[in-house]
């Protein structure tokens, strides 16, 4: 399925939101990554609906969402915004799924912006640094050259590139679609816009909370993944208390394009045996405390 469209449109303080919701059943917000767009959850959002109210939506500056003048397409802000939409849609402690930066969104929706969650799945996540790619690297410190680049020689670069984010090949349809929103002028300034504002600042106060995390939380990686490589996943699960890595063979960094019927079978799994536990405390811990020296841990 290379066709793929959100009907909601929601006004936050950062923009306007493209939203959908899917499916009946305990909520499961998934929140994808760049350069992506929610496009990169659609044939994983059937199986899930099954069974989940499946929350999907493209962050600020990406999809079909739009990122207000002046603003900035942040990791923080994108959590603050994933935090107003859990306001909106009036959500009690949904399951939180992101991919690439969007792990680091998750993550800091919840131990920043205290949104309660039941439990997390970390998919081939950008969390712990440095995670930026050398192409994202070279793109930041040269980001007037791309920006002001001839729009055809853009496209040149950004299309190979896409295409390594998978480990099967990615048919032309599907590429087109996720190069659609970076097409333009327009589209080459939003792709730059957004490469210079993602932040290894913005997941250091994250990674230094991941050991609050009290949550049952999946790692799941691709084991083809050019970008994250795998040894990443080790790391992260390593870091966060009682988490669980699965990796998933012949998928690359794009896991849920590559192999959505694995990501969808795993993702089930692990709400299912989260649903079967019993939790106590589902409300995220706020870090505040923890960040200002005053923990009690002697840190």
């Amino acid at each position: 399925m290379s066709s793929w469209e959100l009907p909601d449109r929601i006004c936050v303080s950062g923009g306007e939101v493209a939203a959908g919701a899917f499916g009946d059943g305990p909520p499961v917000i998934l929140t994808h990554g760049t350069p992506a767009s929610s496009f990169l959850w659609r044939n994983v959002v059937p199986t899930l609906a099954r069974e989940y109210t499946v929350f999907v939506w493209d962050m600020l500056g990406f999809g079909a969402s739009r990122l207000d003048a002046g603003a900035t397409p942040s990791i923080t802000r994108q959590a603050q915004t994933l935090a107003e939409l859990v306001d909106h849609w009036q959500l009690d402690a949904p399951g939180l799924v992101g991919h690439d930066i969007g792990g680091g969104v998750v993550l800091r929706a919840h131990l920043l912006e205290h949104v309660p969650v039941s439990w997390l799945a970390l998919v081939d996540a950008a969390v712990l640094g440095p995670w930026n790619t050398e192409f994202t690297e070279h793109m930041q410190r040269n980001a007037e050259v791309y920006r002001t680049m001839p729009e055809r020689v853009f496209a040149d670069l950004i299309g190979p590139r896409l295409r390594t984010a998978t480990y099967r090949p990615m048919p032309e349809d599907v590429a087109d679609a996720y190069l659609a929103p970076w097409r333009g002028k327009a589209g080459q300034h939003r792709w730059i816009d957004q490469v210079a504002a993602v932040d290894f600042a913005d997941t250091r106060e994250v990674v230094e909370g991941l050991d609050h995390i009290a949550v049952p939380t999946l790692v799941l990686w691709g084991e083809r993944d050019g970008w994250l490589t795998p040894d990443v996943a080790d790391q992260l699960a390593a870091a966060v208390p009682g988490a669980r890595k699965e990796l998933v063979g012949d998928a690359g960094h794009f896991l849920p394009e590559d192999a959505p019927d694995e990501a969808a079978k795993a993702i089930l799994s692990h709400a299912a045996a989260m649903s079967r536990s019993e939790v106590v405390d589902q409300v995220g811990p706020t870090l505040q405390p923890y960040l200002t020296g005053d923990s009690g841990s002697g840190r």
